[in-house]
């Protein structure tokens, strides 16, 4: 691959706070485990997909840069603390804004991203979330999935977010491998319909049985 490829970045925000703690969190791990195994099997995501992972807890951090594929190293994730959901937004823009290559006249820029939000609570950052949802609508994405998992997710806050968005009823390992083999049929969809429309937002798989589309 040379350096002028175009990309297809791919966000994943992910929700460390407390009560992700024990199965939630492994089944977590299984699942970026999984995503990886799934997409570096498919030539086309092969090529263009690259991941980054933002982890939240009481703070927000990105703890995997943008990277290709096969240099991708699964993250460590530990639960922990409190939601900081508007942090991990700030620090999204902030990568996009450094990470996203741009068009210029010699050469055209990165896909738009991907991104992926899974939370079990609602945000305690209220300030800080409110105003980054103000300024992450002016960010190019092609798409922002967020998906609510557990009867105590609060989707009226992601719905300010995004209009996608997934709610699924348990934080069970079934439910959560189930998520992640749909993120990574997002992915892969993705990758394969690029040079569709460039700009627009692009097509989904139908969500897993038993999930939720919220209204």
């Amino acid at each position: 691959m040379n350096d002028f490829s175009r990309r297809l970045p791919v966000y994943l925000l992910l929700d460390c706070s407390g009560s992700m703690m024990g199965e939630p969190i492994e089944a977590v791990r299984q699942g970026v485990k999984a995503l990886l195994s799934e997409l570096r099997g498919d030539p086309q995501a092969l090529e263009t997909a690259y991941l980054s992972v933002i982890a939240f807890d009481s703070k927000a951090r990105q703890i995997t840069p943008l990277t290709e594929l096969m240099q991708f190293k699964e993250p460590e994730l530990h639960a922990g603390g409190a939601t900081a959901l508007g942090e991990a937004l700030n620090v999204l823009i902030d990568c996009i804004g450094s990470e996203v290559r741009k068009s210029t006249e010699s050469q055209k820029g990165d896909w738009r991203p991907l991104v992926f939000i899974l939370t079990d609570g609602s945000p305690t950052d209220i300030e800080t979330f409110n105003q980054a949802v103000q300024k992450i609508k002016g960010v190019k994405t092609a798409n922002i999935i967020a998906c609510a998992a557990g009867s105590s997710a609060d989707t009226s806050y992601l719905k300010k977010i995004t209009e996608s968005v997934l709610m699924m009823n348990t934080l069970s390992a079934g439910d959560m491998a189930q998520f992640f083999a749909w993120v990574s049929g997002s992915i892969k969809m993705s990758s394969k319909s690029l040079d569709g429309k460039p700009g627009v937002a692009v097509e989904l798989p139908p969500p897993p049985q038993g999930f939720v589309i919220v209204p």
